[in-house]
């Protein structure tokens, strides 16, 4: 009888290794090479944070007629989250068993836009700014102990941000209150967030939602009624991702 137990414990102890190997194994293996590949899709939220110039409520003049008041005093100037999307490949490196670098180029279209208001509400305005963005992060991914099918992971880093195309858009001969706001082609941002890693047979998927933020001004200054009263735009960035590996 005691043969038998041991021979029966010894067995299920196999058994039992053999199934935790295989299920750790679920995944496609992401997490057992030191290099692998996936692709993900974002749903971005982007925004400006606004830094006013001291005067930034007087009236704007035409520069053309120095006497010619184009509007009346601003009482407000506003940004208004616009939605977005993005696509985008994943380039990862194990470093340690929980700490990994990673990159994920990606193509973003996303809007943002500004809205004026002025004493007199007929000159109320909003101004939006079209782009479509190359964005190359660098980010560090620090993983917990995987429990089952999951581990939760915090993720930082920098990215570089591009854009694309746009360059023939003029405003030059366009009248004041006809002008666009404009901002700068390239720009760099810092970015953290959170997320998990999800395993399944044949892949792994990561939600993850994470905030970025430029490091310096983004806007272009110019001369007219809507740049004018403005000193600096931060572009803020609401980011929910499914990555999958």
């Amino acid at each position: 009888m005691v043969k038998k137990v041991l021979f029966m414990l010894t067995v299920l102890g196999l058994f039992s290794n053999a199934v935790l190997a295989q299920a750790l194994a679920w995944g496609g293996g992401a997490d057992q090479n030191d290099l692998s590949f996936g692709f993900s899709f974002q749903y971005v939220m982007q925004e400006y944070k606004i830094v006013k110039k001291p005067d930034w409520q007087r009236p704007f003049y035409d520069t053309e007629a120095p006497f010619t008041q184009l509007t009346s005093p601003l009482t407000s100037i506003s940004s208004k989250g616009k939605p977005g999307f993005s696509v985008g490949f994943i380039t990862r490196y194990r470093l340690t068993e929980h700490l990994e670098a990673r990159t994920t180029p990606s193509l973003v279209f996303a809007d943002r836009q500004l809205d004026y208001t002025f004493e007199n509400p007929n000159e109320n305005a909003s101004r939006a700014v079209s782009s479509t963005m190359v964005d190359i992060p660098l980010l560090i991914k620090l993983k917990s102990d995987r429990v089952h099918d999951f581990r939760a992971y915090i993720v930082g880093g920098v990215k570089y941000s591009q854009a694309l195309g746009g360059k023939g858009q003029s405003d030059a001969n366009a009248l004041p209150l006809e002008k666009k706001l404009k901002n700068i082609r390239g720009f760099a941002s810092y970015e953290a967030g959170i997320g998990c890693d999800i395993y399944f047979e044949f892949f792994k998927l990561s939600p993850e939602i994470k905030l970025a933020n430029s490091f310096g001004n983004v806007l272009v200054p110019e001369n007219h009624p809507f740049a004018s009263p403005i000193d600096k735009l931060f572009l803020r960035s609401l980011m929910f991702t499914l990555h999958f590996e």
